[in-house]
């Protein structure tokens, strides 16, 4: 059995699918080792046997990183998230060899946003898995780019005008795609030119299902999986602490763990929900004061539900369209009135419509009108939107989840750890030596 590092960013439902791979590949016998930004441990649920923690990120410091990443708007936004995530990446190819050796660690399982750990790879000899939390950075020339909500268009007209988007979304990346470059070349891989290049060549795991993604051509290599949960308890929502009226729509709107904190846009939500005879619950995942809280116009307003739970019983959701809590509706069969804010759920929000299995307005455009009509459209006819949804859901129970990419990462690992493999720590070790940093002591809880 073998030694894994499950890599991963401080975003709390990318967490959520790490943790749940540990566990599983813990119970195949093999030894995961969480990689996290120091002060990133203390998002974890369950205290785990093994973490890396790379230095230089102290909990207040992951706290600042996450705080502006909620309020990520415009192009300096943008540019600042991506500076961020670059320095991030260069962190983690200047320690992660020394530490990995250190370690003992013989296979690598990265959240797909942080490239490093494909050149890190490559650079030891070491098995490589790739797992999309989010949209798959991976692409088709027809498909936008996940930040995008512009919809799918195989036309040349819109091939034309992904091109444009790629073009743009290269000068953003700019900083980050240098970075790639620079390590590529130090570790004696050649150069690799962006995100997409660092991606596994072995295995590539997403959570999104292909009857929810647009098309994708039949060679690409993603394995959908499908969620990337913990084993829960049955959830059918009739034991709720909630008194749900029965013959009332009951709508539940979340907007994630990241953008909780949105108190203006609850307040549309709110107002736009008291002009119908709906219940209407809000969870802002501990972004709002008590204060604010109670000045929402709403039957409940909690921090954190069991929303699995929740949407089992839900006509409707209201939702930033972030994938984990669109994946929950989509197990549920509940339609979704999608309000995109940022990061990939403009691609997500843009899935919703194509797919006519939602309505979605983008989070800056969101008014009372607007609001109000999606509304109006989605209970009037949640019943056609769930029979939309029906085949997604199918799709979802059957990709196999969490089980079947453990499964599968141990097949890889039975095929390829402990092989002849020619690995380069020396070129690993001069690629650190010649930084302006040294790699930093192994901070780990055992």
């Amino acid at each position: 059995m073998a030694r894994i590092a499950l890599v991963c960013p401080a975003y709390y439902s990318h967490l959520r699918a790490f943790e749940a791979l540990g566990q599983r590949l813990s119970a195949l016998g093999h030894m995961p080792v969480y990689v996290l930004p120091e002060g990133a441990e203390t998002m974890l649920e369950h205290a785990s046997p093994a973490t890396i923690l790379l230095p230089h990120e102290p909990v207040s410091r992951v706290r600042a990183l996450i705080g502006r990443a909620s309020g990520i708007t415009g192009v300096s936004g943008i540019l600042k998230a991506v500076g961020e995530q670059a320095a991030n990446t260069d962190r983690f190819c200047r320690l992660a060899p020394g530490l990995f050796r250190q370690e003992g660690i013989e296979a690598i399982v990265a959240d797909e946003l942080e490239p490093g750990a494909g050149l890190v790879a490559s650079c030891l000899g070491l098995a490589h898995v790739s797992l999309a939390c989010a949209l798959p950075i991976e692409r088709d020339p027809a498909m936008p780019l996940p930040f995008l909500d512009w919809p799918y268009d195989a036309s040349e007209a819109g091939l034309s005008r992904n091109r444009g988007g790629e073009l743009v979304g290269g000068l953003f990346m700019a900083r980050q795609r240098a970075v790639i470059r620079r390590w590529s070349q130090r570790f004696g891989l050649g150069i690799r030119a962006d995100d997409v290049a660092c991606l596994s060549p072995a295995l590539r795991l997403s959570q999104t299902v292909p009857g929810f993604d647009f098309p994708r051509p039949s060679d690409a290599r993603l394995t959908p999986v499908g969620p990337v949960r913990a084993p829960a308890t049955a959830r059918t929502g009739a034991d709720l602490p909630f008194a749900i009226a029965p013959d009332r729509p009951f709508v539940f709107a979340s907007l994630g763990t990241v953008q909780g904190h949105r108190f203006d846009l609850f307040q549309t939500i709110a107002a736009a929900c008291a002009r119908f005879d709906v219940q209407l619950m809000i969870a802002h995942c501990g972004g709002l004061s008590r204060a604010q809280s109670e000045r929402l116009d709403a039957d409940w307003v909690v921090d954190f539900v069991d929303q699995q739970a929740i949407l089992q019983r839900a006509d409707l959701c209201v939702t930033h369209a972030g994938l984990n809590t669109v994946l929950d509706c989509l197990a549920s069969s509940t339609p979704m009135l999608a309000l995109p804010i940022s990061f990939d759920q403009p691609g997500i929000g843009a899935r919703i419509a194509h797919h006519r299995i939602g309505r979605t307005i983008a989070g800056r455009r969101v008014r009372p009108g607007n609001f109000s009509e999606a509304l109006t459209d989605l209970l009037a006819h949640r019943a056609d939107y769930a029979r939309r949804i029906a085949p997604i859901r199918a799709e979802i129970e059957s990709a196999g989840g969490t089980e079947r990419a453990a499964d599968l990462i141990d097949d890889l690992i039975a095929r390829t750890v402990g092989r002849p493999i020619e690995r380069r720590f020396d070129a690993a070790k001069t690629a650190a030596n010649d930084s302006d940093h040294r790699p930093r002591e192994l901070s780990a809880m055992s």
